[in-house]
């Protein structure tokens, strides 16, 4: 599936207030906790605890979101298709961004190991 302009500037005004209770939902439900899901989360973005709660009440963008963030070096080793879009393939950073935490949190809720989440040079 190719990714529209349209479906990239949704993405950015979307908040990760209003998308984090659905994480935190689908991991909970398949027996994940809170701290593993912030673990994905720092993995991936460099964002601690506190820091996490302060986007969140200060109900930022994922364009600020991801502005801010510290970008795992790893994150290019996350691959795979998520809500219908190949990961590899997305061209706009931003979206790529978001999908790459939309798929860490799908493995984590399917109960993949942690240390297999937290990729790992080959």
């Amino acid at each position: 599936m190719k990714v529209t302009p349209e479906h990239n500037a949704r993405v950015a005004k979307l908040t990760f207030a209003s998308v984090y209770p659905h994480y935190l939902s689908r991991v909970e439900k398949n027996g994940r906790t809170k701290e593993e899901l912030h673990q994905v989360i720092e993995w991936l973005t460099g964002y601690d605890d506190a820091k996490i709660k302060k986007l969140i009440d200060e109900k930022v963008t994922f364009e600020e979101f991801y502005a801010g963030a510290t970008l795992n070096p790893n994150a290019h080793l996350i691959k795979g298709v998520i809500c219908g879009y190949r990961i590899e393939e997305i061209d706009n950073t931003l979206t790529r961004n978001a999908r790459y935490l939309d798929k860490l949190v799908d493995e984590l809720a399917r109960g993949r190991k942690m240390d297999k989440i937290l990729r790992k040079d080959p």
